[in-house]
């Protein structure tokens, strides 16, 4: 009973300090709103405070922007103007974070590309956004070199090569940015002033549920409204805070829900290049980190680590992400010592935000858009209908289709592709005429005890021809087709598989071939060159025949059911790249019971 008194008067406590978010309205699509005019504002008022840290680097506030003010000068001298394109392909560093900072400033769209991408992903992000300028990272000379002459940026002028360790010359396809920089050009841009919440900031690409990766619109409200939200709700953040960021900044959660909140409250931010589980509470406490930004499958690397003094007594007080499971809540709460855990939930295209406000176990918390769970066959991979031929709720607790009402206080960016943007809106749910965002993803409400009577929630799974691995979206049909160009497989059929204690499902790949003739070496190393890493298959399942549903669609519910298990794959024969290795090799019994026994680490 006094646990319930307590929980009581927290929950009012809670509530009382996210009733200005739950109020927020976004910017009018006019007014001054932007990552750019928030920057400032925080100049303003933070000149000298410190503002970013990378490796050797430390930039207050004054120095971050006049930097950013150097670039943009540069890049409107050179022709970038308002709502040009320009590609971003570049590792977390203090340029991309400047980069990021002069593209807004001008106004014009950052098209931020994943930089593992290779090959004919990364000419088909390249192309299909139609840049006037590409701005490249040393570290990353190589991966754009082998595209050149597949891409729509050919003149060297229109190449902006940034060295990073200094170990190779410019190349003779690009421009040395440095070189050209004036950097007594460092005062703040006019333009900035005609720069609107309107306006497009950034492209950010995401595989959707099917096909090549779609650029995801992002306008500089979505931006600015999601930074306010986050640094106030989630973190709690204050201009004393620091956020360790080791999140790709070509992704929405390192860069809005990192960097942009940072931005808003006048926080100052530790960037890391990639994460590293064995150096992470050394680096919390070196750099005195009070907040972090994560996704599940980083927490999961963390919990495996062996305790360490470190992470005793650590600073780290709030960090705010995606994909915490529910096994791992109890170890960052008690392990751990984080006092705040604020899990959210959204999509890059997406219409709304779940967010963990009232800072409850075990949810993606609540939010203020309309929602509705549809009730959904996953078998057949369809939504379940009433004789009308509208949806069906889910009742409570059960799982649904997440879809939310498009309306003006959920607009729906969508895609740079009208036709993508399309197939995620779902029309005539609930009555005739209406039109709800298809989130892909099943959802249920849960009982989180006395919530101010806000409905909260928990993420469930994905569904369709998407999974989640290494906190990205993989597209089972774009992994299939780049398979099937393999010489020696006839048909691939892809599909994600649970592994225990790992984060999402990993890849698996069933085909027939003739294992008499079929070359491992060959296929891993194509595997290495045609896919990102998080795309490459985990398990390989050699199969006599794949069967078709009666429209000719690969079936794949038994295969997810029957996976990598050695005893119901009907004397099949799997494979696995295991972990840290790049070749495929069949998959014994012992193999099979560390993977049972969750003893590795994917």
């Amino acid at each position: 009973m006094l646990g319930k008194v307590k929980e009581f008067f927290r929950v009012l406590g809670e509530f009382k300090q996210i009733i200005p978010v739950l109020r927020y309205k976004f910017p009018l699509p006019d007014e001054a709103a932007s990552l750019a005019h928030s920057f400032e504002k925080s100049v303003a008022k933070y000149s000298d405070k410190n503002f970013l840290i990378f490796e050797e680097d430390e930039l207050s506030y004054d120095e971050a922007n006049k930097s950013a003010n150097v670039l943009a000068n540069f890049l409107s001298s050179e022709g970038v103007q308002h709502q040009d394109r320009v590609v971003l392909f570049m590792q977390n560093r203090t340029d991309y974070v400047i980069s990021l900072l002069a593209l807004n400033k001008i106004g014009a769209i950052g098209v931020l590309i994943n930089n593992s991408l290779t090959g004919a992903p990364l000419i088909h992000c390249i192309n299909s956004s139609d840049s006037k300028k590409c701005i490249v990272g040393e570290e990353l000379t190589q991966e754009l070199s082998d595209v050149l002459s597949d891409i729509n940026i050919t003149d060297k002028g229109d190449i902006y090569w940034v060295e990073d360790s200094k170990t190779i010359q410019t190349p003779e396809w690009a421009t040395n940015l440095r070189s050209s920089l004036d950097y007594s050009k460092n005062e703040n841009l006019v333009e900035t002033k005609n720069v609107t919440a309107k306006d497009t900031a950034f492209y950010i690409f995401t595989s959707g549920t099917t096909g090549v990766p779609k650029a995801a619109i992002f306008p500089n409200a979505k931006i600015v409204a999601a930074s306010f939200n986050i640094s106030n709700t989630g973190y709690r953040m204050t201009s004393e805070d620091r956020l360790y960021n080791c999140l790709p900044l070509y992704h929405s959660t390192g860069l809005m829900l990192g960097l942009a909140a940072v931005v808003s409250s006048g926080a100052s931010v530790f960037v890391r290049r990639k994460f590293s589980a064995s150096l992470f509470w050394q680096e919390a406490q070196r750099y005195q980190t009070t907040t972090f930004i994560y996704v599940g499958e980083l927490c999961r690397y963390l919990s495996f680590q062996e305790p360490c003094e470190d992470e005793k007594n650590n600073p780290i007080r709030a960090m705010v992400g995606n994909g915490l499971r529910p096994d791992l809540w109890d170890c960052f709460r008690d392990r751990f010592g984080v006092e705040r855990i604020c899990e959210i939930y959204g999509a890059s295209e997406g219409a709304c935000m779940f967010m963990n406000g009232l800072n409850k176990d075990k949810t993606i918390g609540m939010t203020n858009a309309t929602v509705v769970l549809l009730k959904y066959d996953v078998a057949s991979d369809e939504l379940i209908k009433n004789d009308d031929g509208l949806c069906i709720e889910a009742e409570d607790e059960m799982p649904g289709l997440l879809a939310v009402k498009i309306s003006p206080d959920s607009p729906y960016n969508g895609y740079t592709d009208k036709k993508e943007s399309e197939k995620k809106i779902l029309r005539n749910v609930l009555e005739e005429g209406d039109a709800w965002f298809n989130s892909g993803d099943l959802i249920k409400t849960m009982d989180v005890g006395f919530s101010v009577g806000q409905k909260h929630y928990q993420f469930v799974d994905r569904i369709g021809d998407t999974f989640r691995w290494k906190s990205e979206n993989v597209s089972t049909n774009e992994v299939a087709e780049i398979i099937n160009q393999y010489s020696q497989v006839n048909m691939a059929n892809v599909y994600g598989v649970q592994i225990p204690n790992a984060e999402g499902r990993a890849g698996m790949v069933a085909f027939n071939c003739d294992l008499n003739e079929f070359n491992w070496d060959n296929f891993a190393e194509y595997m290495s060159d045609a896919l990102p890493s998080y795309a490459r298959p985990v398990f390989v399942r050699i199969i006599k025949e794949l069967e078709t549903t009666g429209t000719f669609k690969l079936k794949k519910n038994e295969l997810r059911d029957e996976a990598y298990h050695l005893d119901k794959v009907n004397n099949d024969q799997v494979f696995i790249k295991k972990p840290g290795t790049n070749s495929y090799v069949e998959l014994d019994n012992e193999t099979y019971q560390d993977i049972a026994n969750g003893s590795v680490p994917f």
